[in-house]
């Protein structure tokens, strides 16, 4: 749920890369932390371990704009993926404005995508929010790889709902903007209908 802060002007939107354990969501925010403008970001913060895995969260600030005399700022967040840490991912994804959800597209991982998934909406609807109305976009990432399942596949077990799906290579940044943009759009416009 955006916090709105009326003293100072800002609505400050949640936005949650959600998915299984190294799947790219570290890597898809550090890459838009090195790609976005210092002045339209804030200091990219990760608590992760030595080996650079996530261990809490990474998180990134960015200002979008203006809306009806208002800054708008995004605040992303990856969540660590272990089954470990599914405690975290409660916290973390407490009060979230829209996900992004990356799966990793290697047959390998299909099972983690998919118990990723249902975790996600089962998270969302017990804190009494509707999944199906929830901003949220897909990523298809590690395309590159000689094992990825076709996307076809992939949108019929992952994406029902057929949100917006972008097919991504995160260490290159293929498909990253272009999934930070749309969940950006629809968090916009979820504000504009509350």
């Amino acid at each position: 749920m955006a916090f709105i802060n009326e003293q100072t002007k800002e609505i400050n939107c949640k936005v949650v890369y959600f998915g299984p354990p190294m799947c790219g969501k570290s890597t898809s925010l550090r890459y838009i932390f090195k790609n976005v403008k210092d002045e339209k970001r804030g200091e990219l913060i990760s608590l992760s371990t030595s080996t650079d895995r996530t261990l809490y969260f990474d998180f990134v600030p960015l200002t979008l704009g203006t809306f009806k005399k208002f800054q708008v700022r995004l605040h992303l967040y990856t969540v660590p993926g272990d089954v470990a840490y599914e405690a975290a991912r409660k916290i973390i994804s407490k009060g979230v404005d829209g996900v992004v959800f990356l799966a990793d597209s290697q047959l390998e991982q299909l099972e983690s995508d998919m118990s990723s998934m249902v975790e996600l909406k089962e998270m969302i609807e017990d804190q009494g929010s509707n999944f199906e109305e929830l901003p949220m976009v897909i990523q298809y990432n590690k395309r590159d790889l000689s094992n990825a399942i076709p996307v076809e596949e992939l949108r019929k077990l992952l994406n029902p709902r057929k949100v917006p799906d972008f097919e991504t290579i995160a260490t290159e940044g293929r498909g990253v903007f272009e999934s930070l943009k749309s969940i950006g759009t629809q968090v916009l416009k979820s504000l504009k209908t509350n």
